[in-house]
């Protein structure tokens, strides 16, 4: 299965690669510098939220363009890792 922007769907992205997506938001988020309070603080989203697309066990595309637009990265970024 291929996942780009263009059919990126929470249903998508949940059946393939979330834990990458998921471990690729962390490690953007590490090499910013942002703890999870900083990250979640800077895009609007909740603790919780992030801790969630991190694990894996969310993959949300609204949430993770506001998560690259906080990191100044494109979402391809988490799609691509």
């Amino acid at each position: 299965m291929t996942v780009s922007i263009n059919n990126l769907d929470a249903s998508t992205t949940a059946a393939s690669a979330h834990f990458d997506i998921g471990d690729a938001v962390r490690r953007s988020r590490q090499a910013v510098g942002y703890s999870v309070d900083e990250l979640a603080l800077t895009c609007g989203l909740t603790d919780a939220e992030i801790t969630n697309i991190e694990l894996g066990a969310d993959a949300d595309p609204g949430k993770l363009q506001r998560i690259a637009a906080a990191l100044q990265l494109p979402v391809t970024t988490f799609l691509l890792s």
